[in-house]
């Protein structure tokens, strides 16, 4: 996950920093007292949800007391708002069953819920703020069952994951090329793969030349044009093949906007070279929007003609030519658009905090889980959308060996 740099690790974990992860909850140095861990089945059915926000706030509601809490919720997992609204209000009825009265914050204790989750179980985390004492945290873990299940994940829709390449030197992009060949780019070089007896062989390494040193986060992206060239795109500098087979590059210092739209679809962004994400200058601009919030990924929606920018702030970034809206929807820092024929025919993959990755699809301005998630195995490191629009690339870091993975993400209909 990525972050501007410059900061401390106090102010860290206040906001967005370089290259540590969006998602931030609570400082060291608060004492934590009272977590109670419960192993509770998820809720399917409204009787579930109201017998586990009750137990939660009988949980609250022994550190305050009775009388009036304030309470606000944030919500860093994969429920979408109609599900958040619909814990906040279930939990708010339970408290009330216990004494607890709402109230408009600063009137009263504030209790802080964070909606998070990881792979198996939802996490949900109650930050008590009194005026006399320290912060106290209270937590209960659930496991993921079909609470936040939408109809679209019962239609059929799944991400099918093929692994391209794997190397122990690291991978910044991969993109498949005519004859079912592989371009890989690297700090220092892309190389080309050949396909022999289905298995790839390097055929031929160009260097990547550049006069000033490598951002410390680095990011790549390969450009295949319809002329049969690459543009390879880093910090600050631009790489211009002549042709794509035998392959040479041209590299020189530029600040040229990355592509990050789509041929149907164009738009660019200007790179930030001393740093790992998007300034938010756009080139030739969203309707009448040129300038938005920095961001480090982007994605479009065909059904609402709709740009999601995954925010440098850690907010989604909503941009329909004429307004920007931000909301908080707990993703990561990468998010990338696919046109896949299935479901609306466009979705949305997104990087979880957990690094499994899922498909989403806009309903209005809403995003609804369109498939399950899936676990890349590794921290991600890049997610962009390929050439054909219909899958993405995501590359990540193996947890177990170290090696760098290049990945074709595709949504497929029916399995």
């Amino acid at each position: 996950m990525r972050h501007p740099s410059g900061q401390s690790l106090q102010e860290s974990m206040r906001g967005a920093v370089y290259n540590s992860r969006i998602l931030s909850f609570h400082s060291a140095a608060r004492i934590l007292l009272g977590i109670l861990m419960l192993s509770l089945g998820f809720p399917a059915r409204a009787d579930d949800l109201a017998s586990l926000a009750d137990k939660f706030a009988e949980k609250i509601i022994s550190v305050t007391g009775p009388g009036t809490v304030a309470v606000n919720v944030t919500n860093h997992s994969s429920l979408t708002k109609t599900e958040v609204d619909r814990v906040q209000q279930t939990l708010l009825a339970s408290l009330a069953s216990f004494g607890g009265r709402a109230v408009d914050e600063g009137q009263s204790n504030t209790i802080l819920v964070t909606l998070s989750e990881d792979l198996r179980n939802y996490v949900w985390i109650a930050e008590i703020k009194t005026a006399a004492n320290e912060p106290l945290l209270t937590m209960i873990s659930a496991p993921r069952l079909k609470f936040n299940v939408s109809p679209l994940e019962g239609a059929g829709l799944s991400i099918r994951k093929s692994l391209l390449w794997s190397s122990e030197e690291q991978i910044l992009d991969a993109a498949e090329i005519s004859g079912g060949n592989l371009l890989v780019l690297y700090p220092e070089q892309v190389t080309l793969y050949k396909s022999q007896s289905g298995k790839f062989q390097a055929e031929q390494s160009v260097a990547v030349t550049h006069s000033q040193p490598w951002p410390r986060d680095l990011r790549g992206k390969l450009v295949l044009s319809r002329d049969n060239r690459v543009d390879v795109y880093l910090p600050g500098v631009l790489c211009r093949s002549a042709g794509m087979l035998p392959l040479g590059l041209s590299c020189k210092q530029s600040d040229d906007p990355w592509p990050i739209g789509t041929d149907q679809f164009p738009l660019s962004g200007f790179f930030a070279p001393a740093r790992n994400y998007f300034t938010g200058a756009l080139s030739p601009g969203v309707g009448k929007q040129h300038a938005v919030a920095a961001f480090y990924s982007a994605a479009f929606s065909t059904g609402d003609a709709l740009w999601l920018l995954a925010g440098v702030d850690g907010n989604v970034h909503l941009v329909d030519g004429v307004n920007e809206q931000t909301t908080n929807l707990g993703w990561s820092s990468d998010i990338a658009s696919v046109n896949s024929k299935c479901g609306s025919g466009s979705q949305v993959l997104v990087i979880g905090v957990d690094d499994s990755v899922r498909a989403f699809e806009m309903n209005g301005r809403e995003p609804v889980p369109a498939t399950q998630a899936i676990s890349l195995d590794g921290v991600v490191t890049a997610l962009w959308t390929a050439a054909d629009s219909a899958s993405t690339i995501a590359v990540s870091r193996n947890r177990e060996t170290g090696a760098y993975e290049a990945y074709r993400l595709a949504v497929a209909c029916g399995q």
